[in-house]
C-alpha cells in the first residue's frame, strides 16, 4: 500500500530531531557539572592540564552527565506531565518515545566509561558511574519520593564532579579534592530549596515530599539559612589549609556575603520574589566561586 505524500510529510515532522535529544541531556546543568569538574582538573595538576585529560576527560564527564539527565526524565515522565517547569519536557509531550530516551542514556553512558577508562583511569571511570547511578537510580527512584532530605543525601552525587576532574589527572582521592566535593555539597541544599519553596505548590500536587511540603516553608527558610552558613565556612577552608589563594578569598568573602543577605531577608521576610532570586543567584555564586579558583592558580603559578 503506497504512503500518501501528506502521510510521508506528518511521519517526517513527528520524527524527533537533535533539539528533543539536546533537551534530555538537560544542557545548562551539564555545562555547570562540567565546569566545576574542569575546575577539579585545573586545581590538581601542578601546570597545564593534561590534554588527553582535558579534552577526553571531560568530554567523557560530559557525556555520563548527559545520560544522567536522560535516564531522570524517563523515570520521571509521569510527574513532569503534571508540573508546569517540566511539562514541556520531550517525554512529557510525546516528541520522544522512552525506548530512543533509552537507547540515547544507554549508548551515552557507554561511551563515556569507555572515554574515561581510557583517557582518565579506572577510578574516574568508576566513579562517575557510581554518581550517573547515585543521581539517575537512588536519588531519582528512592530518595526523591521518600524522604525530605532526598536533596542533601542525594547532593553527594551531584558534588561529585569537582572530585571526578581531580582523580582523572591525578588516580588517587585527595584531601584537597575532598574539600571541592565539599563546597558544591553545603551549596546544593539552599541552592533546591529556594527552588522547592518557590515551587512548593506543583511538588504537593505530585506528592514529592520536599522539605517546604513536608516541614513548611519558615523551616526550610531556616534550613537554608544554617546550609548557606555551613557553606560559608566550607568556602574558607581551601583559604586556610594554602589551597588558594587571595584572588580566591577575595571572591568568596564577597560571594559568600551576598548569599549570606539573601539567606537572612528569605528567613526574614515574605517576599514572594526572593526564593527564586535566592535559586539564581546560587547558580551565578557556584560559577564565580570556582571561576576564582581558576584565576587563582594561574596567578600563582606566575608569580
Amino acid at each position: 500500500m503506497a504512503i500518501a505524500p501528506h502521510d510521508s510529510l506528518v511521519a517526517a515532522l513527528s520524527r524527533p530531531g537533535w533539539r528533543e535529544y539536546l533537551e534530555l541531556t538537560k544542557p545548562k546543568v551539564t555545562m555547570l557539572i562540567v565546569f566545576t569538574a574542569i575546575v577539579g582538573m585545573v586545581l590538581a595538576s601542578p601546570g597545564m592540564v593534561p590534554l588527553p585529560v582535558l579534552v577526553f576527560g571531560t568530554l567523557g564527564i560530559a557525556m555520563a552527565s548527559a545520560s544522567a539527565a536522560a535516564l531522570n526524565h524517563i523515570l520521571d515522565r509521569r510527574i513532569d506531565k503534571q508540573m508546569a517547569r517540566t511539562r514541556r519536557r520531550p517525554l512529557a509531550t510525546g516528541s520522544l518515545r522512552t525506548s530512543q530516551a533509552l537507547v540515547f542514556a544507554g549508548v551515552l553512558c557507554a561511551a563515556s566509561m569507555l572515554l574515561l577508562w581510557g583517557s582518565a583511569g579506572s577510578l574516574c571511570a568508576l566513579l562517575t558511574f557510581g554518581s550517573v547511578i547515585g543521581y539517575a537510580v537512588i536519588y531519582t527512584t528512592w530518595l526523591k519520593h521518600t524522604t525530605p532530605q532526598n536533596i542533601v543525601i542525594g547532593g553527594a552525587a551531584g558534588a561529585a564532579p569537582p572530585l571526578l576532574g581531580w582523580v582523572a589527572v591525578t588516580h588517587s582521592i585527595d584531601p584537597q579534592a575532598l574539600v571541592l566535593f565539599l563546597i558544591v555539597f553545603t551549596w546544593t541544599p539552599p541552592h533546591f530549596w529556594s527552588l522547592a519553596i518557590a515551587r512548593r505548590e506543583e511538588y504537593a500536587k505530585v506528592g514529592i515530599p520536599m522539605l517546604p511540603v513536608t516541614h513548611g516553608v519558615a523551616y526550610t527558610r531556616q534550613q537554608i539559612l544554617l546550609y548557606t552558613v555551613l557553606l560559608i565556612f566550607c568556602t574558607l577552608i581551601p583559604a586556610v589549609i594554602g589551597m588558594s589563594g587571595i584572588i580566591y578569598l577575595a571572591a568568596a568573602i564577597v560571594l559568600d556575603a551576598r548569599f549570606l543577605y539573601l539567606a537572612v531577608a528569605l528567613h526574614r521576610g515574605d517576599r514572594p520574589e526572593l526564593p527564586i532570586r535566592t535559586f539564581r543567584f546560587s547558580i551565578t555564586y557556584l560559577m564565580t566561586l570556582f571561576g576564582a579558583f581558576i584565576a587563582d592558580h594561574y596567578y600563582r603559578l606566575l608569580v
